[in-house]
């Protein structure tokens, strides 16, 4: 999905979740993005949720109701919401579809289940998992532009490997979402779990080179938590991680750790 019109108003991504409703709510709120109720109150406003709604938190399945309704709301009003894939909804997908089926391997014995399990996997997610939100994670992209931002869940290469552009991507992708081959399966949880590409001395030649590839004039991501990147406490985060020669904006501010729900205005630059 790329950039579509309402050229001029705010647009927002939000990092990773991982179940904490309240701590997104809050800072929706915090934005004037939703009302004290949770309803939308973001008007023509644009909002890109980059993935991992779910598992790690309490009710993952509650942070996609709440997206899903925010979409619907904001439609009405003339704003847009939309979400990406993040590899926490592949494995949650995975996991209702194969559970301990074993995913055929020469490197050892593997499962949705087992890494579902070891990865955070909320049984209470598994429970509340419905129809409704399985046809509609599915239908979700893994990636999109947005004010020449280059969206993406995960900081990696591997989304190459399922094409040479964005809508290539997301369309092998859902046709391997909308198909029962565990190994197809388990190669998108297996690339999107990847991370770092954009670090190190080569992070602003790589990064421009899937953005040549890609399109866009910056990378925005989440699924790498920024404390991570730098070494302190998630609680000391208070703004995105702008590196690899600025053409990377990573977006994680580690919710579930303690961090803050980051949501960042579109285009960003840092302060002075």
């Amino acid at each position: 999905m790329n950039d579509a019109g309402a050229a001029g108003l705010p647009t927002y991504v939000v990092g990773d979740v991982h179940g904490h409703r309240e701590g997104l709510t809050e800072a929706l709120l915090a934005k004037e993005l939703v009302d004290a109720d949770g309803d939308w109150a973001g008007g023509k406003s644009r909002v890109w949720f980059l993935g991992d709604f779910v598992d790690r938190g309490p009710d993952g399945v509650g942070v996609i109701d709440l997206v899903m309704r925010l979409q619907e709301q904001a439609a009405e009003a003339g704003g847009e919401v939309h979400s990406l894939l993040g590899n926490h909804e592949i494995l949650l997908l995975g996991m209702h579809r194969f559970g301990d089926t074993e995913v055929p391997s020469d490197f050892g014995p593997r499962s949705f289940g087992r890494s579902w399990e070891i990865n955070g996997g909320q049984p209470s997610d598994q429970e509340k998992l419905t129809g409704r939100h399985i046809e509609w994670l599915v239908r979700r992209p893994l990636l999109a532009h947005a004010e020449n931002y280059l969206l993406m869940h995960s900081d990696t290469l591997e989304y190459l490997e399922w094409g040479a552009d964005v809508e290539e991507i997301n369309q092998n992708v859902a046709e391997v979402l909308a198909a029962d081959d565990i190994s197809d399966w388990w190669e998108v949880w297996r690339r999107m779990t990847t991370r770092y590409a954009f670090r190190g001395p080569n992070g602003p030649e790589i990064a421009q080179l899937l953005l040549e590839r890609l399109g866009g004039e910056r990378i925005v991501h989440g699924h790498s938590v920024i404390a991570d990147q730098l070494g302190i406490h998630p609680a000391q985060i208070e703004a995105p991680y702008l590196y690899a020669g600025g053409k990377v904006l990573g977006v994680d501010g580690g919710l579930f750790v303690g961090g803050p729900c980051l949501i960042v205005p579109l285009p960003w630059e840092p302060e002075d």
